[in-house]
């Protein structure tokens, strides 16, 4: 794509105007670091340009203060660019030993999705963030073809990207853009956990 023209243009009636402004689903998957860190750096663009964004973390512990919550939450609070809302669901369903029971973190992910497909049908926001979502699918939690279904019809002129490892087919093949995040080397290899500044 030699200075941003795209490879082929489709026959499909619309005007370049409308092609290059239609929302998109974007997914960022694979076994590499950085797939919430970029869909957090393009959360920067759309606060730029002033559009409200809702971020929706499911499987992140609510405990947690990651660097990117914070700026986002300064950020849509300065009256700049786009007001930001940040959701987190329950107290994280990720490795991290906690009370409750695989039902009690499944219930709690239905409701967040409920969430999204009412914000979704109200148009509440132009760019969402559902960060780590492919998790709550990948262990049957909630239904694959439903949210793909319900992502493909969303109306209006809403951006939604999605991350988290072993995305589904069928969410990677109902996407506009899709990017695998490759490890090549990670300090954990080496034993080295998560530190401040680059992990959070």
């Amino acid at each position: 794509m030699p200075q941003g023209k795209p490879a082929v243009v489709p026959d499909d009636g619309l005007t370049t105007r409308q092609r290059r402004t239609r929302p998109l689903l974007i997914v960022h998957t694979g076994p590499g670091k950085g797939k919430s860190t970029a869909a957090f750096g393009m959360a920067l663009r759309a606060w730029n340009q002033g559009w409200p964004i809702g971020v929706f973390q499911f499987v992140k512990s609510a405990k947690w203060r990651i660097g990117e919550e914070r700026a986002l939450q300064v950020l849509g609070a300065s009256g700049e660019g786009g007001p930001v809302t940040w959701h987190k669901m329950g107290e994280g369903w990720s490795w991290i030993q906690r009370p409750g029971t695989d039902e009690d973190h499944a219930a709690a992910a239905r409701e967040g999705w409920e969430q999204i497909k009412r914000d979704l049908a109200a148009e509440t926001y132009r760019f969402y963030v559902l960060d780590e979502f492919t998790y709550p699918l990948k262990w049957g939690w909630l239904d694959v073809a439903e949210v793909v279904e319900t992502l493909a019809a969303r109306p209006g002129a809403q951006h939604v990207v999605i991350t988290g490892r072993d995305a589904d087919p069928r969410l990677v093949e109902a996407a506009d853009l899709v990017t695998e995040m490759g490890k090549v080397k990670h300090p954990m290899d080496a034993g080295q956990k998560g530190q401040k500044g680059i992990e959070w």
